[in-house]
């Protein structure tokens, strides 16, 4: 994989360029493929932004969101645009399988391709790109890329709002360690240039429906579970739970993170029966290493405070098997 920069040369002219992120997208996968789009356009490119899946309803009032193509609302659009694409761009995910539905058509793809990422150990698929673990977010890595163009007077309110959104999900609202100097830099040179942070905050964590509200409160009263002695917390939501509050994209945002909340609580798990899937999701606090900890039991892998895995096995016994296996996990 070439340096990022290298791919400045390609972009000095007008190109059809493809734009995609990871399944089941997240803030940042939403922000960072937005801000990039709304640049690359601002540059004359004639840009086609794709979600592999549906996106989470939270983040429908982002600038530029009507105009994503979605692989599981209409999926010609979708592999049209890569058929057609001078130059294709990944962002928020390091190979191709994190896309899903897309994977065969990016590895059939003979256009260079570009990654934009900052998760560990990118495989060997991209011709050029960038890939930080230690930046707070893939939408602060679009800041960079952006400036590193010498581009950072084109950035407008749609850029810094769609880049604010990606970086203010990923780090928890800044909180999480990999928020650095840099991070708050760029969060200060975006307000500096009109953006309203309170109002983004307002759309993204003020805006619940009902239903998401009180599934929140079943969670916590039903649903999780505390072991005090291995300092964790699970929660488990089966089809059934789903099925109840009648669960769109988006709605389970973040509830994993409501056993950290919990004194001398470092580690906590949520497990989810989706369709044929059983889908886990892993965050901690501190020294304890939630990447190898997937890696190892589930299928998975992330970041060292955030990471996610799968399950082959029954939700039940899936259920059955994390909690089996506490007894190696000593988190700090």
């Amino acid at each position: 994989m070439q340096p990022i920069q290298q791919v400045f040369p390609l972009l000095s002219e007008p190109k059809k360029i493809f734009i995609t992120t990871h399944h089941k997208p997240d803030g940042d996968a939403i922000g960072s493929m937005l801000g990039l789009a709304h640049y690359l356009s601002l540059k004359g490119h004639d840009v086609y932004a794709a979600s592999p899946g549906d996106i989470p309803d939270f983040l429908m009032w982002m600038p530029g969101v009507n105009n994503l193509l979605n692989y599981e609302f209409a999926k010609q659009p979708v592999l049209d645009a890569i058929k057609d694409a001078d130059l294709i761009f990944g962002l928020d995910f390091n190979h191709f399988g994190r896309t899903k539905h897309l994977e065969q058509a990016l590895q059939e793809a003979t256009q260079p391709k570009v990654l934009i990422d900052h998760h560990l150990d990118p495989a060997d698929v991209w011709d050029y790109g960038v890939s930080i673990p230690e930046k707070s977010s893939t939408a602060e890595m679009v800041y960079d890329f952006i400036n590193l163009a010498g581009d950072n007077e084109l950035i407008n309110i749609d850029i810094a709002e769609c880049i604010y959104t990606g970086a203010l999900t990923d780090t928890g609202s800044f909180r999480f360690p990999v928020t650095t100097g840099d991070t708050h830099a760029m969060v200060a040179d975006l307000m500096k240039k009109g953006l309203k942070h309170s109002k983004i905050h307002e759309y993204v964590y003020d805006s619940w429906s009902i239903r998401r509200m009180q599934l929140v409160g079943y969670v916590l009263l039903e649903k999780m579970e505390i072991f005090p002695e291995y300092k964790a917390g699970l929660i488990t939501l089966s089809k059934k739970d789903l099925k109840l509050f009648d669960i769109s994209s988006g709605d389970t945002e973040g509830l994993v993170n409501y056993p950290l909340s919990i004194a001398g609580i470092r580690f906590a798990t949520m497990i989810t029966e989706r369709g044929d899937e059983v889908k886990m999701s892993f965050r901690s606090k501190g020294d304890f290493d939630v990447r190898t900890f997937a890696n190892k039991y589930f299928n998975g892998g992330g970041h060292f405070n955030a990471s996610g895995g799968r399950s082959t096995e029954s939700f039940t016994d899936t259920v059955t098997r994390f909690k089996e296996i506490l007894s190696d996990i000593h988190p700090r």
